[in-house]
């Protein structure tokens, strides 16, 4: 049988119907798939990609929330309405823009998530300060962000819920003005799942989608990559064929510079996230001195983080693969890195600002609440981004720069932060990165997607990123609370949706 949506496109009949279908596997889809099944719908988690994890195992892994065994341990005395009274400070002039429902909804779900994820077997260490919190929220996972994946991804396993990796969504199939489920393409072949209680978007932000980056941002940004290259607005672009909107679509976090991945991840990337070496970290955190501890943390810090703005303020030069200046470093140097070479860049800078980046308060790069990483830090454990040489000829060698183009682009620094001091330094390669984007569905407190006039689109939700519904989430810790809140709450509201319908079946087969 064939059917059509609201769009006369024809679409085959279902290959199966479960009780809620959920589109992504990272953080937020996890979050629904489980919280869904544990309510005692069978659930179907489709995920485009070899493994669950999505943008939340690319995160550092911090989860922001009051009310806390940690907090409590520390003698600290917190509320949701606090942190919702304090959120608006990361906001600063954006405030007006946020959603303040959608806000209520996340602090005041944050306590019984925090503790969800602690049964879950998922470790943090802190909580950790970070202002304009007025008491310290921000707890770190340990020992890395695929502990929530790894974690997560056995209780949904145990929940019953059928996870289907290398699955890609490709269209949300809507009749009688509702979704009813999705064609998918898996094994080369495309297929239809139909959802009784609906479809849960959590499909991540759009980061990587050059299409809408060019209507929301601009041209400029459309070129800019993503830290998670497989983060493509599918979920966005699918619900807007269906009547959906994005909002807050302009905001991100980037472009900014960040150094570039390690071709081999470190020691503590490779950390089996066991609750056992959590419980052993969290011990050392709290009792080790910094003499031991702060080596282990490095490994950890530089990994892809950003250089400090202060680098160019105090007089590094920022200059493409060729050894030439291409702009003002403190003028967005982001926006021009993708119109380079390539589309790299480096920092070069001498002894003078080398000896000033080696202590405190003047750092490279820093990971919240973790530590600091100075000049040291990179040459010790990130060799493959730190080259050093006694003469700019000698620096233009060690990174196959022009010679030439180098020393003019040094030279072209005067005044009291001039790069004449050896030696001289290159840190890079580094490149252009967004890390995450605001630009979500617009949803109501119950996560379900509402259509350009507010009304909602039956059976369709959205959580995470996908679902953010105007929700600003600047501060660490925030995006990844929105995920695991807004995806549990969401996975709770489409299974109850699915007990409604049956039980209206059963009353009408009844009559």
């Amino acid at each position: 049988m064939l059917t059509r949506n609201r769009t006369s496109r024809i679409y085959p009949g279902a290959d199966e119907t479960v009780d809620v279908l959920v589109v992504g596997g990272g953080g937020a889809g996890l979050a629904a798939a489980i919280e869904a099944a544990e309510s005692g719908a069978r659930v179907v988690l489709l995920e485009k990609n070899d493994a669950p994890g999505g943008s939340t195992s690319w995160s550092i892994g911090s989860v922001s929330a009051s009310q806390t065994p940690h907090q409590r341990a520390q003698g600290i005395d917190d509320t949701p309405q606090a942190h919702w009274e304090d959120m608006p400070g990361f906001a600063g002039d954006l405030a007006p823009r946020d959603n303040d429902a959608l806000r209520r909804v996340l602090c005041d779900a944050m306590p019984d998530t925090f503790q969800w994820l602690l049964d879950s077997g998922i470790r943090f260490m802190g909580p950790m300060p970070e202002p304009p919190h007025r008491v310290p929220r921000m707890h770190n996972v340990l020992p890395n962000s695929r502990s929530f994946i790894y974690h997560l991804t056995r209780r949904a396993k145990r929940a019953g819920v059928e996870i289907r990796v290398r699955a890609r969504v490709v269209e949300l199939v809507m009749e009688d003005h509702a979704v009813k489920g999705v064609l998918f393409e898996v094994n080369g072949a495309k297929k239809r799942i139909d959802a009784r209680g609906g479809v849960i978007l959590a499909a991540g932000d759009f980061t990587n989608s050059p299409e809408l980056k060019a209507r929301f941002m601009g041209r400029q940004e459309a070129k800019v990559a993503a830290v998670n290259p497989t983060a493509t607005g599918d979920g966005q672009h699918m619900a807007e064929r269906c009547g959906a909107r994005i909002v807050n679509g302009d905001l991100a976090l980037g472009p900014e510079v960040r150094f570039i991945a390690p071709a081999k991840e470190n020691f503590v990337r490779r950390l089996p996230p066991w609750r056992s070496l959590a419980a052993v970290m969290q011990w050392s955190m709290r009792h080790l001195p910094d003499a031991i501890l702060r080596p282990f943390l490095m490994k950890f810090l530089t990994t892809a983080l950003a250089p400090a703005f202060g680098l160019f303020e105090d007089g590094a030069i920022l200059v493409n693969a060729r050894g030439e200046r291409f702009g003002d470093e403190t003028d967005r140097p982001a926006y021009r890195l993708p119109d380079q070479p390539n589309g790299v860049g480096y920092i070069v800078l001498d002894g003078r600002i080398a000896e000033r980046y080696s202590a405190w308060p003047h750092f490279v790069s820093t990971a919240p609440g973790v530590a600091y990483a100075y000049l040291a830090d990179y040459r010790r454990n990130r060799p493959d981004v730190y080259r050093e040489a006694n003469s700019v000829e000698a620096l233009a060698a060690a990174t196959g720069m022009d010679a030439n183009a180098l020393a003019a682009s040094v030279t072209s620094f005067a005044g009291p932060n001039a790069l004449s001091r050896a030696p001289f330094i290159a840190l890079g390669p580094v490149r252009a990165v967004f890390v995450h984007a605001e630009g979500g569905l617009m949803v109501d407190e119950q996560h379900r997607v509402l259509d350009a006039d507010n009304e909602r689109i039956a059976g369709l939700f959205a959580a995470g990123s996908t679902g953010q519904g105007g929700l600003l989430l600047k501060g660490h810790g925030h995006h990844l609370a929105w995920a695991f809140a807004s995806g549990r709450r969401a996975g709770r509201f489409a299974a109850k949706r699915a007990r409604e319908g049956a039980g209206a079946v059963r009353k009408a087969a009844i009559a």
